[in-house]
């Protein structure tokens, strides 16, 4: 048996069982969380979260870069099509983690990942790769002075710690900015 064939298993069983008709586009929680795409840090996991709560966006590292803030700008249009307003009201939170997996690729291919953040390959050496603290603070900082991201959301940044499971808030909730 494949892992597809596996999936494919499991997706009929969660069809039938725990399929919701009543799950909207807009999350319930109206929260966005930006992570990483490990697989121990799946926010969904990590956090609890109920089908549909959240919207999640997972790359390399959960790091701001210029994907992630196309689609932070997309994002509002959508909410807007679907009938609601995004920002006020909404929580966007930046989940960074420990023993990430980015640490190797800024050792081992550092241009690439500087190509990947949108930053030079000097300014690569600036962002605190191996230290997520340090980097989670640096990312809400980034989103907070980047005027293209929709203002008005509570904006936090969480570090979770593989080897215990747990979270540390690291930048307490606070306002984005005002305005759209």
């Amino acid at each position: 048996m494949t892992f597809v064939d596996t999936i494919t298993l499991r997706n009929d069983e969660f069809a039938k069982e725990r399929y919701s008709t009543d799950l909207k586009i807009i999350p319930s929680a109206k929260t966005i969380i930006i992570g990483c795409l490990d697989p121990r840090v799946d926010p969904v996991d990590v956090f609890g979260l109920k089908s549909g709560e959240a919207a999640i966006y997972r790359n390399v590292g959960g790091r701001i870069n210029p994907a992630l803030v196309e689609a932070m700008v997309l994002l509002p249009i959508v909410t807007r099509a679907a009938g609601q307003e995004m920002g006020l009201g909404w929580d966007l939170i930046i989940l960074h983690h420990t023993e990430c997996g980015i640490i190797g690729c800024y050792k081992h291919a550092p241009d690439l990942l500087a190509i990947h953040l949108g930053v030079s390959r000097s300014q690569l050496d600036l962002m605190a790769i191996a230290d997520p603290r340090k980097a989670v603070a640096m990312d809400v900082e980034s989103y907070r002075s980047n005027k293209d991201i929709p203002g008005g959301f509570m904006i936090s940044g969480i570090v979770y710690d593989v080897a215990t499971g747990l979270i540390e808030v690291v930048v307490p909730p606070s306002r984005l900015r005002l305005g759209a």
